[in-house]
């Protein structure tokens, strides 16, 4: 199990190093969010890796909501344009 959340917080931070890139780049807002958001799913791989996600329970949610939502925003934010 411990391998399947490794190889989950490497993809995480590497989305995070390309978004911030891809930011970097082009100057579009999109990746940068859909970066920070895998950032803080990498934050939660990371604590459960550590051994810390039984007693933040409530944390983790509040953390993964938001980077979904993040990703939901990024979305919206491409389906929007014109």
């Amino acid at each position: 199990m411990a391998s399947v959340t490794i190889v989950n917080l490497v993809l995480c931070v590497i989305i995070l190093a390309l978004g911030i890139w891809g930011y970097s780049k082009k100057k579009n807002d999109v990746p940068l969010y859909i970066g920070i958001a895998f950032g803080l799913f990498g934050v939660s791989h990371l604590l459960t890796l550590l051994g810390l996600a039984a007693g933040l329970t409530a944390f983790l949610i509040v953390i993964r909501l938001i980077a979904y939502l993040l990703v939901v925003f990024a979305l919206y934010r491409i389906l929007a344009r014109r």
